[in-house]
Formats: C-alpha cells, structure tokens, sequence
C-alpha cells in the first residue's frame, strides 16, 4: 500500500512549492539588485542547481517511498510534476510583478532591448529596427512571457528529469 506522505502527487505539490518558491526568491532578489533586465551568470547557474537538487530530492523521495526502484516514465512524470508546479507559482509572480511591482516593466524591457540591438548592430537600418522590435513586443507581454515561462520549466525540467532519472532507475530484477 503507498504511503499517504509519499505519494507522487504530493512529492510533486511538495517539491514544486518549494522550487517554486524558490525561484520567486530568485527572481526577487534579482529585482533588488537592478538587474532584471540584463542578470548576472552566476543567477542562471544557482537557478540551475537549485532546480537539479529539488528535482533529484523529489525523485529520491519516490525511489524511497517504492522500495528502491525508479523507473523513467516515474522519473519524467515527476520531475514534470514539480517543474509544472513550480512554473505555475512564477508565472502568478510574474504576473504580480509586471501588473502590481513594475507596471511599465514592458515598456522598460523593449528599451533595453532597442539599446542592446543598437550596440550589437550599429548598422541596424530603422526598418530592421522597427520589425525587432515589433517582435520583441510581442514576446514581451504578459500572455507571452508567462507561456514562455511555463514552457521554458518544463523543457528544463523534463531534460533533468530524464538525465537523473537515467542515473537513478532501478527496476526489479
């Protein structure tokens, strides 16, 4: 009989809370810092080993409360269990940040994208300009961001869950 306090659902609300939280608390203190637009490397790479070790403890999670064993399809479902819920939680931050914490966010992001252009391609005709730009738009507003966003965790996601889940799988013998 499964127990209650290991169940996949609940390894995964768990986990995900926890990665969830955690990525709020990133992205917060990204925004305190000032660097929202533009953040240093080293957030990309605490934010990828914070995402590994809440996945692999959810899966560990699993592989304990099954006596041991892991499968793939376990592996995957979970991990994209926890990157789901996890993405649910920063999309409603997200969401809260470019409505209520930094309205003119969009408007701020396109500027900095229209700078960085120019210094990137100096030679950027105002037609080229104008068409990035109408581009970047669209893939700045809400809608967008927050789909991307959800899609981005799960793609990660599903690529940790597969490579740990290959290094942890166990089946019966």
């Amino acid at each position: 009989m499964e127990n209650q306090e290991t169940s996949p659902k609940n390894i995964m609300l768990n986990y995900g809370a926890v990665l969830g939280l955690a990525s709020v608390l990133i992205g917060v203190i990204n925004y305190a810092f000032g660097n929202v637009f533009k953040p240093h490397w080293s957030i990309s790479v605490f934010s990828t080993v914070v995402s590994i070790a809440v996945i692999v403890m959810g899966l560990r999670k699993i592989k304990e409360g099954n006596n041991g064993l892991l499968s793939l399809g376990q592996s995957l479902k979970t991990g994209l269990g926890i990157t789901l819920i996890s993405g649910i939680i920063y999309v409603v931050y997200l969401l809260i940040f470019m409505n209520f914490i930094e309205p003119d966010f969009t408007v701020k992001m396109l500027e900095f994208q229209e700078q960085t252009m120019l210094e990137m391609n100096p030679n950027m005709s105002d037609e080229q300009l104008e068409m990035s730009l109408e581009i970047a738009k669209k893939m700045t507003g809400t809608t967008s961001m927050a789909t991307m966003t959800l899609i981005g965790s799960l793609f990660f996601g599903f690529l940790i869950s597969l490579v740990a889940g290959l290094i942890m799988k166990k089946s019966a013998a």
